[in-house]
């Protein structure tokens, strides 16, 4: 009897161990993972992590894991939930762009609860989920070719994660498929939070985190979930995705891992603004000119460019609006140099000089049809004197093509510590990256989460 592409999937999912993956990457799962750690960190200082504490202190006292950032313990998926969404709150994290995926986001929130929770789990077995987790939810992403809907980085993230989950407690056969079913069962997270710039964007992420842990609960136990989760007639790809190529998930499975496909986000906003962002950096920014000598920006870039940043600058907008506002991310960068956790503080976004500057930026479509391309992309710069520079960027700084280097990564998990009092920042991240580099000879994987900064007293909130 032939197996479908679900259960090609599943079985090699189920199956795969750690030397059945290439050195190259489990070295890039070290490079993603210290990155989303440190964003983790960045985002334990954004102002609303502390109501996401509060809200989730309701949900039940334990003492298993304790969330990236902080220092009380929480249960395993409470802790899960606030890791995520610290994680994803400050928009800083990887992403795997072919698949518009943050592969990484609720796997490493679910991960590091679960491994604290199971401290027989090793190193190796914690690089070995997360070359699981980023490759199911890449593969998901990359098999439809139809415009985002659902969240992505929620909806397959959460059913990445349950993979990683899966294998991790040992699960074969039809338990294996419980608890992908059970996932599928639960999996949630719309578009219209990105439209609208709400907070429930990164909450969705939390919850996907949460909802995998619960999945592997329920199948560890013996409940069932439907088995046919991906191509049945309510399955993922007739459902939530608007069709797909399911056989694509089979291809080339075990020889192409995805993790090596991620890119780094080098500022603390969505993805499809980092390409704009560089090109001002290097072209603006790098030669001291001011937002009153230039006349126009123009960007020319894919139809998924305009949908997701093209969004016109408002007064009094979110904090989760502004990260994904182009207009007002371009002239935030070209005021102050540098984009942070800090750059989206109430005096910030309502910046009177943003408001007047923040016309000039216009986002307009090339003629790319491919409706999940991030690029390429073209910039155009007018100055006041009449200068015009064209700038054309065929892949965006961060990504596989245009990578960052060690030493722009490192730089990155110091920023990302910035608002983090009473240690030495410097110091601090070059723990991190030893601690890190050190992963696949730990016995437990555990006593990375366990060395992280973490003490309430350290922690002050980024302005705002």
């Amino acid at each position: 009897m032939t197996r479908t592409a679900t259960e090609a999937v599943l079985s090699f999912l189920e199956s795969v161990d750690y030397g059945d993956i290439p050195a190259s990457a489990r070295e890039s799962s070290k490079t993603f993972l210290l990155d989303t750690i440190a964003v983790g960190l960045s985002g334990a200082t954004e102002p609303a992590s502390r109501n996401v504490w509060r809200a989730v202190s309701r949900w039940g006292a334990g003492n298993e894991a304790i969330p990236i950032g902080l220092a009380t313990a929480f249960p395993v998926p409470s802790a899960a939930a606030v890791s995520a969404f610290h994680i994803h709150c400050q928009e800083w994290d990887c992403v795997h762009e072919p698949a518009v995926v943050h592969a990484m986001s609720v796997l490493t929130g679910a991960l590091s609860a679960f491994v604290q929770a199971n401290s027989a789990i090793t190193g190796r077995d914690l690089v070995m989920a997360l070359c699981i987790g980023v490759d199911l939810a890449a593969r998901l992403g990359m098999a439809t070719t139809a415009p985002l809907r659902f969240f992505r980085p929620a909806t397959a993230g959460l059913l990445g994660t349950t993979a990683a989950l899966a294998r991790l407690s040992g699960f074969k056969g039809e338990q294996f498929a419980d608890a992908m079913g059970l996932a599928y069962s639960q999996v949630a997270g719309t578009m219209q939070a990105h439209v609208e710039g709400s907070i429930a964007l990164p909450l969705q992420v939390a919850l996907s985190a949460r909802a995998a842990l619960t999945a592997v609960d329920l199948a560890r136990e013996g409940l069932n979930g439907p088995h046919d989760s991906l191509e049945g007639p309510f399955g993922y790809f007739r459902l939530i995705e608007d069709g797909g190529d399911v056989e694509s998930l089979v291809k080339d499975l075990g020889e192409r891992w995805c993790i090596g496909e991620l890119s780094h986000k080098p500022y603390p906003s969505g993805r499809a603004s980092h390409a704009a962002l560089d090109a001002v950096n290097r072209f603006v920014v790098a030669r001291q000119r001011d937002l009153s000598a230039i006349s126009s920006i123009r960007l020319c870039a894919p139809p998924l460019i305009k949908r997701l940043i093209g969004r016109p600058y408002k007064p009094g907008m979110s904090v989760n609006y502004a990260r994904l506002c182009l207009p007002y991310l371009i002239c935030r960068l070209i005021l102050d140099g540098r984009l942070d956790g800090g750059s989206f503080c109430d005096a910030k976004i309502n910046d009177p000089r943003i408001a007047d500057a923040a016309g000039m930026v216009q986002v307009e479509l090339d003629d790319n049809r491919d409706l999940n391309a991030l690029g390429p992309q073209r910039l155009e710069i007018t100055y006041t004197d009449g200068m015009r520079e064209v700038i054309d960027i065929p892949t965006t700084k961060g990504a596989p093509g245009n990578p960052l280097s060690p030493e722009e990564q490192r730089e990155k998990v110091i920023a990302c510590l910035r608002y983090f009092e009473n240690i030495d920042q410097v110091a601090e991240a070059d723990r991190l990256i030893s601690r890190v580099n050190e992963l696949e000879d730990m016995k437990s994987a555990a006593s990375l989460f366990n060395s992280l900064p973490r003490h309430n007293a350290s922690v002050r909130q980024a302005p705002g």
